[in-house]
């Protein structure tokens, strides 16, 4: 007893340890706008003289972009660029919408002067800038003129004057009255300046001339990109934007993190009682799980947002299955007569298999949705792909070294069932068959046919309550101590609006939906209205058919890519007639999910894709554990087997992992469930969806998959 006292005290010590050394961590995580507020713009880049975008040319207006946000002084910037034509910028915390959209859209703007400050030229004289090597070998910077006449005019004189003041002066964005070369000369070339270089001019040039200095090959290669930037052919139309109010955002990350903590207790309390004592320990490493996730989130520079939290909560729930899925095994074990140590160590072999498959494919939806998603969905992506490799890290390799050096202390060899909770009195009795599935076979199948049947004619009917994302448009949220939908929409008409509804929330904000894309002036308009008339706080999202059609696409293809890589790795590790069972079983779940949204009318938005993905990777993995029992039962017929045999084995199996379903959904539903309770609505419909399709996936695995597999199966059983 004292050995294990001894253990249980060091495991406990390193518990805290592991949190002491990760939480100070948290304390410089990244927040995305839904959790900190500030804006968000899409842009569509495109060349003004209508020639093809060019790869130098989104690199230029990058650059433009990121030193117009350097401008705002804005901490902690995000600027993406997002396939061949797009660049997307956060900026987490920013107030002044108005402001911030004004200085990204102002143009780059190269200018050539004397040391008076006097303009010499622009920089149309210049076609591109790129980095070279002088005589010597050393950076330097090479100038593509265009206007030689013009180049050779200007190089003369500058080079005519005394010595020190032969100087040529390149400037970004210089701003009379604000810049002077006598004032900023010290600081010219250093990063973050507006004076990017001070060449002295020796003599006139006609031609393309290089610029010398003590470059570094980064500078040089800076300053060609900075004066390719203030001379590029580009321009700038959004896309789509989105803006979150501070105070909404503050209250946002209080409340999930209250529901993710909650939810988290209630799980570790749900192990404890369902498996004693190798369920608390299991429970305690959730800890350790979590902190490792945030941990590699915070160090590969991750920032958190809504659906980064719904992907992390659910991750607790698919971690416990792991555990979940042993335990079970374990128990199997037990009951049939081993010993602890040996039942532990069969329960851990044999349960190995379903755990390794059940990840692979989540792991596949993620990776389908990192590369198809936009930055939320990448975002979620991104830490669904982390949970699955810390839970192969935390909840497999070191809560099964623990347990089994729990187990290896010898004080539960005498009374196993305070190790793991299982009936002792089942020993050495066969297990007896409770679930006939193969014998609802036709109830069943009528009954989810009849629904689907009938929810398809009502969705072709009814439609969808599509969000801004699939729609296009403009969605506005108004915060205010008194308002009416009545009095919005009055005002809405004075603004000259047309508005498809206005809804009020739960929480009293006032919900807009407009056909209409807000530019700029709009929303400008918009904002100040409301703030004036009601001292309202104003959050509006603008969405271009533009991106509504990608994003349709990308959802199309992230759907289609997913189910075959499904198909084909299940075909690779079982055989196919598994693969089309799962397949038809998903293809349920993911009907039933948007058949309900279509009945209740709950809005469908971008978020909505990942938790369709997610319900995917869930539900595979649930029946895969099915389908993992089925074909290690089925070994035990090596040659031909009957019609009658099948259906022992199909329902036996589904009867053995039978409460390994229930458990695991439990366990995933408790931190879903209280995210909806205690959490934000920004997440909401991703929320109702993963319940709707937990359940829906719980009913497939234990009932539909089986059974379709079954009557593929049956066909074969005289060969």
């Amino acid at each position: 007893m004292k050995k294990f006292i001894k253990r249980l005290l060091t495991f406990f010590m390193v518990v805290i340890l592991f949190s002491l050394l990760f939480i100070p961590l948290f304390k410089d995580m990244k927040f995305g706008l839904d959790l900190k507020g500030g804006f968000e713009v899409l842009y569509q880049v495109k060349r003004s003289d209508g020639k093809k975008l060019k790869q130098t040319d989104m690199n230029s207006t990058y650059d433009v972009l990121k030193r117009n946000v350097d401008a705002l002084g804005v901490s902690e910037p995000e600027i993406t660029m997002e396939g061949s034509d797009r660049i997307r910028v956060k900026l987490a915390g920013v107030t002044d919408i108005e402001g911030a959209r004004k200085t990204l859209s102002n143009v780059a703007n190269i200018s050539f002067r004397d040391v008076d400050d006097k303009l010499l030229m622009d920089s149309s004289v210049i076609s591109s800038a790129k980095l070279s090597y002088d005589e010597k070998g050393k950076p330097a910077i090479s100038l593509q003129v265009q206007d030689k006449e013009k180049f050779l005019d200007v190089t003369t004189k500058v080079s005519s004057k005394e010595s020190g003041k032969n100087i040529m002066v390149i400037w970004y964005n210089f701003e009379n009255g604000v810049n002077s070369y006598e004032k900023d000369g010290e600081t010219c070339g250093d990063e973050g300046s507006v004076c990017l270089s001070a060449a002295t001019v020796s003599q006139g040039f006609s031609s393309d001339v290089i610029i010398t200095g003590n470059f570094e090959k980064e500078e040089a290669e800076s300053l060609a990109t900075s004066i390719n930037a203030g001379s590029i052919s580009t321009k700038l139309t959004e896309i789509s934007s989105q803006n979150v109010n501070a105070s909404y955002g503050k209250g946002v990350l209080s409340k999930t993190f209250t529901a993710g903590l909650i939810g988290m207790i209630i799980v570790i309390l749900f192990m404890s009682l369902i498996y004693k004592f190798s369920g608390f320990i299991s429970g305690i490493n959730l800890l350790l799980y979590m902190l490792l996730v945030m941990g590699i989130f915070w160090l590969i520079g991750g920032v958190l947002t809504l659906p980064g939290i719904a992907a992390l909560v659910l991750g607790i729930g698919m971690a416990v299955d792991s555990c979940v899925v042993t335990n079970e095994r374990i128990k199997e074990e037990l009951i049939s007569g081993k010993s602890l140590k040996t039942a532990y160590e069969a329960g851990n072999s044999e349960s190995w298999s379903s755990i390794f498959d059940a990840n692979v494919t989540t792991l596949i939806v993620a990776i389908v949705l990192f590369i198809f998603g936009e930055s939320q969905v990448k975002g979620f992506a991104t830490m669904l792909i982390i949970t699955i490799f810390a839970t192969m890290f935390i909840m497999v390799f070191i809560n099964r070294k623990l347990l089994k050096w729990f187990v290896n202390s010898k004080v539960f060899d005498n009374n196993p069932n305070k190790f793991i909770r299982y009936n002792s009195k089942n020993k050495n009795e066969k297990k007896k068959i409770t679930i006939n599935s193969i014998g609802l076979i036709k109830k069943n199948i009528a009954v989810t046919l009849i629904y689907l049947v009938l929810g398809i004619v009502f969705l072709i009917v009814n439609g969808l309550n599509l969000g801004i994302d699939f729609r296009s448009g403009s969605d506005i949220t108004l915060s205010a101590d008194k308002i009416s939908v009545k009095e919005v929409r009055n005002d809405m008409k004075k603004l000259g609006y047309d508005v498809v509804s206005i809804n009020k929330q739960e929480n009293n904000e006032i919900y807009i939906k407009l056909n209409t894309e807000l530019k700029e002036n709009g929303i400008n308009k918009v904002n100040n209205y409301f703030a004036k008339k009601y001292d309202a706080k104003t959050e509006i999202n603008v969405v271009t058919n533009i991106v509504k059609q990608e994003l349709i696409k990308n959802a199309f293809y992230s759907v289609l890519i997913a189910a075959i890589a499904i198909i084909i790795y299940i075909s690779i590790r079982f055989k196919f007639s598994y693969a089309i069972s799962s397949i038809l079983a998903l293809i349920h779940d993911v009907l039933f999910v948007i058949i309900l949204f279509s009945i209740l009318k709950i809005e469908v938005n971008v978020i909505f894709i990942a938790a369709i993905l997610t319900i995917v990777g869930y539900s595979i993995n649930n029946t895969i554990v099915v389908f993992d029992r089925i074909r290690e039962n089925m070994r035990l017929y090596k040659n031909k087997i009957t019609k009658d045999e099948l259906k022992y084995v199909v329902n036996k199996s589904i009867t053995e992992t039978f409460k390994r379903a229930i458990y695991t959904t439990i366990t995933t539903l408790i931190p879903v469930v209280c995210l909806i309770i205690l959490g934000s609505k920004g997440i909401l419909p991703f929320n109702i969806a993963l319940i709707f399709g937990l359940i829906a996936g719980c009913y497939s695995s234990i009932l539909l998959a089986g059974q379709i597999w079954y009557l593929i199966e049956k066909k074969n059983c005289k060969k």
